[in-house]
């Protein structure tokens, strides 16, 4: 028996404005719980809404850049249920008419490009945050109110790996428009994810079972992986899956049962009445999406069409908005573009892997990078006199021009200086020379050695290699 699989994502993610979705309560992580919290959150008697704008704005741009239809008049509503996370007793969200619909996201799989489909994007509001212990359970309020999208898909995605594309790149969309930090263990990232499975050529759903409490893209792959296989064992003995919410036990790699789902939860939506539908100005709505900054495919074309990066280094640039922008800034003061990505490719990320260390840790600024690659170029130092100016930099954050001075790494280049500490070199290595002569070309490697080592590595090493075979011809 053969089978198909479908999967819908929904995502949800925490905007980074400075205050609440309806309030003037700060947005944190990390502090002290139940400190950064406001009565119209916590649902108090008389307390009124006010709709962030800023909020606002962050969806419309995450909907231009999801190619989706924008409805320029914002409605919201109430979702009502009780849950302890949820001091209110209902959340504001949008129902019926999401301010985002119909939108695609394209993802690269094994070279092959597809195109998820998104139904819609809404505005919300985050719930408090339960923190478990071992007997008992207690609530933070600190995010509850946190300014939310949700972004769900149409159950296009066929595999773990689909989806882990889809994430990946959708998380860099968050970044690289501004909008979140979509740290998915921090939380401001988070996915529910619907599976089901059906007979090959079939056009009917099977029952679908959800995943929740995902913390990383890697286990999004291996909870799917896992969960269709389940499912599939389960059909091909004879049994029925059964609807039901279940979560990924790291440790075993597999996903365990949560909770069973009967009927569907009639959360009885209604407009909400503290907010009366806001018509958004076009003009503006426009702005947002000429504003929108560059998307991460978009630097790609741009690195490799005006700066004759390959598509492969451009797209290593752009996995991470950190690496990119460390890239556009070091651009900023040097026209050696490919020598840049090189340094960044190699050097920078290699260090960091061993370091392990994040970006904003790096003691190396952009424009020092920059200033490292000017030299080379100019043969003030040599490569491998930058890389020792480059590990002091990492280390201690002086500039390029300190390193070169205190460690005397300044690359002579002047001919007569040069031709001066061969002539030592060969006065003291009479039988390479005689080597030389007698046909040893090997004996030109060991002679720019030692001038190398006389002259402490600061001889321009070309020009010393040529000027040993030119003088050495002469003396034939």
């Amino acid at each position: 028996m053969e089978f198909e699989v479908v999967i819908g994502i929904e995502v949800h993610c925490e905007l980074l404005t400075k205050s609440k979705m309806f309030s003037s309560a700060q947005v944190t992580f990390g502090e002290k719980p139940n400190t950064k919290i406001h009565e119209i959150d916590l649902g108090f008697p008389g307390t009124m809404p006010s709709i962030n704008k800023k909020a606002v704005e962050y969806a419309i741009r995450m909907c231009h850049a999801l190619h989706m239809d924008i409805d320029h008049q914002l409605w919201f509503d109430r979702k009502n249920y009780y849950y302890a996370d949820l001091p209110k007793g209902f959340q504001i969200t949008q129902d019926k008419r999401p301010i985002g619909c119909n939108g695609y996201l394209e993802i690269d799989v094994d070279g092959e490009i597809k195109k998820i489909a998104i139904e819609r994007l809404h505005l919300e509001e985050d719930t408090a945050k339960q923190v478990h212990y071992h007997d008992f359970t207690l609530v933070d309020y600190n995010r509850a109110g946190i300014p939310l999208i949700e972004i769900v898909t149409k159950p296009t995605i066929k595999s773990g790996k689909e989806a882990a594309a889809y994430l990946e790149k959708l998380r860099s969309y968050f970044l690289f428009t501004e909008i979140s930090d979509a740290k998915m263990e921090e939380g401001s990232m988070r996915c529910d994810i619907n599976i089901s499975i059906m007979e090959k050529g079939s056009s009917v759903f099977g029952t679908k079972t959800e995943i929740k409490n995902l913390n990383s893209i890697s286990n999004v792959q291996k909870a799917i992986d896992f969960e269709v296989e389940r499912q599939k064992q389960i059909i091909i003995n004879g049994g029925m899956v059964e609807q039901e919410t279940r979560r990924f036990n790291e440790a075993t790699k597999e996903t365990v049962l949560m909770r069973s789902k009967g009927e569907a939860a009639d959360y009885k939506y209604y407009t909400e009445p503290n907010i009366l539908p806001i018509q958004l100005d076009a003009s503006w709505v426009l702005s947002i999406k000429e504003q929108l900054p560059q998307l991460p495919e978009q630097r790609v074309k741009r690195y490799v069409e005006e700066y004759q990066i390959s598509k492969v280094e451009a797209a290593i640039l752009v996995s991470s908005k950190a690496i990119s922008d460390f890239y556009e800034e070091a651009i900023c003061y040097t026209k050696e573009y490919k020598l840049v990505a090189n340094w960044i490719l190699t050097e920078l990320l290699a260090y960091i892997n061993k370091h392990q260390i994040e970006f904003k840790e790096l003691k190396i600024t952009a424009k020092d990078l920059a200033e490292l690659v000017n030299h080379i170029v100019k043969a003030t130092i040599s490569s491998k006199q930058a890389k020792q100016v480059f590990e002091e930099m990492m280390n201690t954050a002086k500039t390029v021009e300190q390193v070169i001075e205190e460690k005397g790494l300044q690359q002579v280049s002047d001919t007569s200086v040069i031709k001066e500490i061969i002539l030592e070199v060969f006065k003291q290595q009479p039988q390479s020379i005689e080597d030389y002569k007698n046909g040893k070309t090997k004996a030109i490697g060991f002679l720019v050695g030692q001038v190398m080592k006389l002259s402490k590595g600061q001889a321009n090493p070309a020009m010393t290699n040529k000027l040993v075979k030119d003088m050495l011809e002469e003396m034939i």
